[in-house]
């Protein structure tokens, strides 16, 4: 029996690389789509898929561009496609509300539009967020709450959300969303808060900085494991219907407790080093965001085993290991 083929969008990303290193550990041919640029520059744009990048298949092209993606589709017949790739930095997406929205929403179409015409049997995952919640009017947030995006990435999002059913409705197609919350790892995009915080804590102790600016210290998030994320991804194409699915811990955490507990688990006070800057805070903030994965849990046997101390551990140890510095913590 041959392997089953998986293709990944947005492969080179935090959640690519560990839904990667899960696929070929379950013996899957693994394929991703990359920018012809990462290929050019794979020390940078490859990094964090070096260690198994002889074990994978990439292909060159673009989500803005139907004809790439209907190429590649027809050369791989994927019996899985994950698309995890978008334009995901939400700050960035009030400053350049046009690309977010064109890339995020057009690739998501091409795809499920590639897809249906030359892979039809082809199940397909869509990478939701819980910034399509935005202004919740529930807490906890289910997959029967209403969205409410408040950013161009959250509109983003319900659109390839809405995009994905109706495939599956119309078109009879296996695809499913996950709406993920907050996922996090040493292998974060340093633009992101989490990765910020912890990068920061790093510096600090190298003597590289001498302190750290953020913004709302106040924001509140339900954040988990980037790796054990991607088995849920995985969990939900394995279901003889598809379906959407919440993925989250159910607990919520503020950022200055993010703050708080990275500085201490390198034995420092995050009141002599972290300022605030206004110019930091989002134009139009959400409301308190936190999971109800129940469902997940029932159908998919699905559940969060890494915890808020242990992930904030690993990102600062993996950090400070990084940079060559030991600390106290």
């Amino acid at each position: 029996m041959s392997a089953k083929r998986a293709l990944i969008t947005g492969i080179t990303g935090q959640d690519g690389s560990y839904l990667s290193e899960y696929l070929l550990a379950k013996d899957y041919e693994v394929h991703g789509i990359v920018r012809r640029v990462a290929l050019e520059d794979p020390a940078n744009r490859l990094s964090r898929i070096h260690h198994i990048r002889q074990r994978l298949k990439l292909h060159a092209a673009s989500l803005e561009s139907y004809a790439s993606i209907h190429r590649v589709v027809h050369e791989v017949q994927p019996d899985e496609c994950y698309h995890l790739a978008a334009q995901s930095f939400v700050s960035y997406s009030f400053d350049d509300e046009f690309s977010t929205l064109n890339a995020n929403i057009n690739g998501t179409h091409f795809l499920l539009a590639a897809l249906k015409t030359l892979s039809p049997g082809s199940r397909f995952y869509f990478a939701g967020s819980s910034e399509m919640f935005g202004m919740a009017e529930d807490v906890p947030q289910n997959e029967e709450t209403r969205f409410h995006p408040r950013s161009s990435y959250g509109i983003s999002k319900v659109a390839g959300f809405h995009l994905t059913r109706n495939y599956r409705e119309a078109y009879g197609m296996h695809a499913s969303s996950g709406i993920l919350f907050n996922h996090e790892s040493p292998r974060r995009g340093f633009e992101f808060v989490s990765r910020k915080i912890s990068a920061g804590v790093a510096r600090i102790l190298a003597g590289r900085s001498s302190d750290l600016w953020l913004g709302n210290l106040d924001a509140q998030r339900d954040w988990g494991h980037a790796r054990e994320y991607v088995e849920a991804m995985w969990l939900m194409l394995q279901q003889a219907v598809p379906d959407d699915y919440v993925v989250a811990t159910g607990e919520c955490h503020s950022v200055r407790e993010f703050v708080e507990r990275a500085f201490s688990r390198a034995g420092l006070d995050y009141r002599q080093y972290v300022k605030t800057d206004p110019e930091l805070y989002r134009p139009a903030e959400i409301n308190l965001l936190r999971g109800d994965a129940r469902k997940a849990c029932r159908v998919l046997g699905w559940s969060p085993r890494i915890g808020f101390e242990e992930l904030i551990r690993e990102m600062v140890d993996e950090d400070c290991r990084a940079l060559g510095v030991t600390h106290s913590g």
